[in-house]
């Protein structure tokens, strides 16, 4: 076995994914998923990236946005923002200015669309 096979060590990987990734987007349960793509996802991306130190959730957060804003990938924006208030990561003003500051590097038309969506997931918190 090389260093990169970890398959004595899945279980724990597994488990430590699956709690890292509860805490990164504030869920109290996630999905059973299955194959190959979401074992990378949480054995690799959540138990191995997101669990590494040197930087904050809300700063791999932080990044993660302006990547998303940046490449126009309105879906996975929803997904960061929600969780981002959710697990208190970014507060309402915080997301308001992040609109405004990423408007002048990722473009008006899509500054415009974050600060629809930013507001959007502020209304729906302010309804429910």
């Amino acid at each position: 076995m090389n260093d990169n096979d970890h398959a004595d060590d899945t279980p724990e990987r597994r488990a430590r994914g699956l709690e890292i990734m509860k805490r990164v987007y504030g869920w109290d349960q996630l999905g059973a998923g299955t194959g190959d793509f979401y074992a990378m996802t949480v054995e690799h991306l959540f138990a191995e990236v997101w669990s590494r130190e040197g930087i904050s959730d809300r700063d791999r957060r932080l990044l993660l946005l302006g990547l998303l804003v940046g490449q126009g990938m309105d879906e996975q924006i929803n997904l960061q923002l929600d969780a981002a208030l959710r697990t208190g990561d970014l507060t309402a003003e915080e997301l308001r200015e992040i609109a405004v500051f990423l408007t002048h590097y990722a473009g008006w038309p899509r500054g415009a669309k974050l600060n629809t969506q930013v507001e959007d997931l502020i209304d729906r918190l302010i309804r429910d």
